[in-house]
């Protein structure tokens, strides 16, 4: 398949190290997942820039983080893999991850997602970057930094401003939205003409955060969608396959650029599991890849990015997110096979999270073996499959409304709009 024709990538975290990584970091271990990227059918990575690690002063990058990124563009040049490089990381798997610099700790401070800087959760508020210059400032300076060190690699294919960054802070106005996105762009397109992009999500459709497909429109060269149905309120069910490619569609027909879907899965939870979602099995999850992978390759969306490389190992379950967010140790492509009884019986006492820097237990990795789902191998049917597959020239017929009028009532309009998609393409 033509890499101009559909992009296929993955979202990457190391299994044994998750958002731990950057500091505990070791090259061979990329190598042997990015082997196994590639040898599935990718041909992309997404990677995301743990803010912390690389900017641990408003006026200080990381020399450590910048040269391991280094090491991770060289290792997916060598492995026949193009990177997408997330700033400001930020938002995720349910924790807002800040430099302490960027946060005002308050007793008082009340946050839907858990903090964590300097190495523990913390009672704080985060700056709001869309208004605080100085945090604006910082943010440019890190891109200045991190773009002059890679703009020149063969792996690099496009920066991303953010990772689903209304979890974080929210503009106060478009205004504001819009003068951030021209400063940071600027500030890359100074230095490099790679594409940009932001990694938005379906909250940003469902609800007006102010920084939504038009205004990343206006500075991006393309978009991107992250969409889940166990958690998209218009969803069917909790594996809805018709759900990716319409949150695709209805970004890039408010915005008017084209579309890669970053980020779409499912947990494989195992029943047993004390969860509020529903427990799905390998069979499901990999038929709602496969699925989801045909209609938005029909939809001509320019691309996916499934959700995520691996399940993670038993030694980060105490460790934020994994602590809370149970389900999110389940979302991998590849499971542990050396702890194959533990993947089935994955309840742990809870302890107290550990702080971050080097550390010994997450070391070791060349005795973590990994063994491929079944999602892998509905991967390789849709590569094989793809070239047969007819694509719909008339995309947007479900789209009876003024654009303009949308976010007047973002998740009625948004729902109303799916059931019409749905029956328009028989889906329903």
């Amino acid at each position: 398949m033509s890499k101009a024709s559909f992009r296929l990538g993955i979202n990457y975290f190391p299994a044994r190290k998750a958002m731990y990584w950057w500091q505990n970091f070791e090259r061979q271990e990329v190598e042997a997942d990015f082997t196994l990227i590639k040898k599935a059918g990718f041909d992309s990575v997404r990677i995301f820039l743990i803010w912390e690690d690389f900017q641990p002063a408003p006026r200080k990058v990381s020399d450590v983080s910048l040269k391991n990124l280094e090491t991770v563009a060289d290792v997916a040049t060598a492995a026949g893999l193009e990177i997408i490089v997330t700033f400001f990381t930020g938002h995720m798997s349910g924790v807002n991850w800040i430099p302490n610099w960027a946060i005002e700790e308050s007793s008082d401070a009340e946050s839907r997602f858990r903090i964590f800087s300097s190495g523990k959760i913390r009672k704080a508020n985060i700056k709001n970057w869309y208004q605080e210059q100085q945090i604006l400032d910082a943010q440019k300076f890190l891109v200045t930094e991190v773009v002059s060190a890679l703009k020149n690699h063969r792996s690099l294919c496009a920066w991303d401003l953010g990772n689903e960054s209304s979890n974080c802070v929210v503009p106060l106005s478009k205004t504001a939205a819009k003068r951030w996105l021209e400063q940071i762009t600027e500030t890359i397109r100074r230095i490099d003409n790679h594409p940009i992009t932001i990694g938005l999500h379906t909250e940003d459709l469902e609800e007006d955060r102010n920084l939504g497909p038009a205004e990343a429109a206006a500075f991006c060269d393309f978009l991107c969608m992250h969409g889940y149905p166990i958690y998209a309120k218009c969803s069917r069910n909790a594996t809805d396959s018709s759900l990716p490619a319409f949150l695709g569609l209805l970004t890039e027909w408010l915005g008017e650029k084209p579309v890669l879907f970053e980020e779409f899965g499912l947990p494989t939870i195992p029943h047993h599991l004390d969860s509020n979602l529903p427990s799905l099995n390998e069979a499901e999850v990999a038929r709602f890849i496969y699925d989801s992978l045909v209609l938005l390759y029909r939809f001509n969306l320019i691309g996916a990015m499934v959700w995520c490389y691996s399940d993670y190992a038993q030694n980060l379950w105490d460790r934020p997110p994994f602590d809370l967010a149970l389900h999110e140790r389940y979302f991998g492509f590849w499971k542990i096979k050396d702890e194959s009884c533990g993947y089935m019986n994955s309840s742990l006492p809870e302890k107290k999270s550990k702080p971050a820097g080097h550390d010994t237990q997450l070391s070791n990795t060349a005795s973590l073996g990994l063994e491929e789902k079944l999602s892998v191998m509905q991967v390789r049917r849709f590569l094989d499959d793809v070239h047969e597959l007819e694509r719909f020239e008339d995309r947007f017929r479900w789209a009876e409304m003024n654009k303009k009028s949308f976010y007047e009532a973002p998740l009625k309009n948004m729902t109303d709009l799916y059931t019409k998609f749905l029956r328009e393409y028989n889906f329903d």
